[in-house]
């Protein structure tokens, strides 16, 4: 299964009443695993979430720790990318130029990288002791 079918089928599985957006993501590691996440929401909004951490705590449940490419699908007019902790989220476990598709069910796709999703992040090296 690619990863593009694998984000559409289990973003059906996403849990958005409040919201009705509802968000799949797949990621693959080197070991060719797919891990896959749904945005599950909570009636006390900051509780909810993301399908991007979804399927990195699957990665990490599954016993691996790096993620080789990631996509994201969501019914918007634009393909959406991560929130600003996803994306932090994703540069804990990529590299800069791990690729990262975004789209919409209509069948647009952007192609973007980590790195270029979240310039200036914050990284390990940021708490070396100089």
């Amino acid at each position: 299964m690619s990863l593009s079918e694998a984000a559409r089928a289990v973003r059906e599985n996403a849990y958005a009443p409040y919201s009705r957006f509802k968000v799949g993501a797949a990621l693959r590691t080197p070991s060719g695993a797919v891990h896959v996440g749904c945005n599950v929401e909570n009636v006390a909004y900051p509780e909810g979430t993301c399908a991007e951490a979804g399927a990195i705590a699957a990665m990490i449940a599954a016993g691996e720790t790096e993620i080789a490419e990631i996509y994201v699908i969501a019914d918007s007019p634009h393909p959406v990318p991560p929130c600003g902790g996803c994306r932090q989220k994703l540069f804990e476990f990529a590299r800069n130029g791990a690729p990262v598709t975004l789209a919409t069910l209509d069948g647009q796709e952007l192609q973007t990288t980590v790195g270029a999703l979240l310039p200036g992040a914050f990284a390990t090296t940021h708490m070396e002791n100089t």
